[in-house]
């Protein structure tokens, strides 16, 4: 299991202080992807950009997809550059894998938005695998997973962080969610406004 789909399946599966948005989880799971591939020795960070190393397979789809579209000549891409273009549509990406492996199957939900008419998790090993990691506090994880509103008690994420890189993408993912939603409360004053305006108020 990759940390990407140990993500999806946590915030599929844990209540969350705010509804998780498709966008933001796309951009964490960007950011997982990143850290997967520091773990295996694909790229390096070089103050906050990504420099790749040799090119080669993982065995997971997503995770080799990722690493082949890196940027591989300078200059090289940086971590937020990285998490926005990726990051794109990377929800459902996932989320169909899931599907496709009988990890998921649709259902209603009426008051969850992500899971609502989409997902049921399956008791699997991918599932146990995401919620022993969880309970466990792997700070990965938790840190990654406090960008989207879902806590893990004590909320201690960042201090169990010790390597430099995925810091730098902990915390850049942190930023991307923040930036996104001020874009939605933005969007949500000026819609109202222009509601606003067609009524005469």
């Amino acid at each position: 299991m990759t940390t990407s789909q140990d993500l999806l399946i946590t915030a599929l599966d844990v209540a969350s202080s705010r509804p998780v948005e498709n966008g933001d989880l796309s951009l964490a799971l960007a950011g997982a992807e990143l850290v997967d591939l520091i773990d295996a020795q694909a790229l390096v960070l070089d103050d906050d950009h990504i420099v790749p190393g040799p090119q080669w397979t993982t065995g997971d789809r997503l995770l080799d997809e990722a690493s082949s579209s890196l940027t591989r000549q300078a200059p090289y891409e940086s971590v937020e550059e990285w998490l926005w273009r990726r990051g794109r549509g990377l929800a459902a990406a996932y989320l169909a894998v899931l599907e496709a492996e009988g990890q998921v199957t649709r259902r209603r939900h009426r008051w969850i938005p992500l899971r609502s008419g989409r997902t049921a998790l399956a008791d699997s090993s991918a599932r146990r695998h995401a919620a022993d990691r969880w309970m466990s506090g792997e700070p990965v994880l938790a840190g990654l997973a406090a960008a989207l509103g879902i806590q893990h008690e004590p909320a201690e994420e960042a201090a169990g962080l010790t390597d430099d890189a995925v810091v730098t993408v902990v915390a850049a993912v942190n930023n991307a969610v923040t930036e996104l939603e001020a874009v939605r409360q933005r969007r949500h004053i000026e819609d109202a406004a222009f509601d606003n305006i067609w009524r005469g108020e």
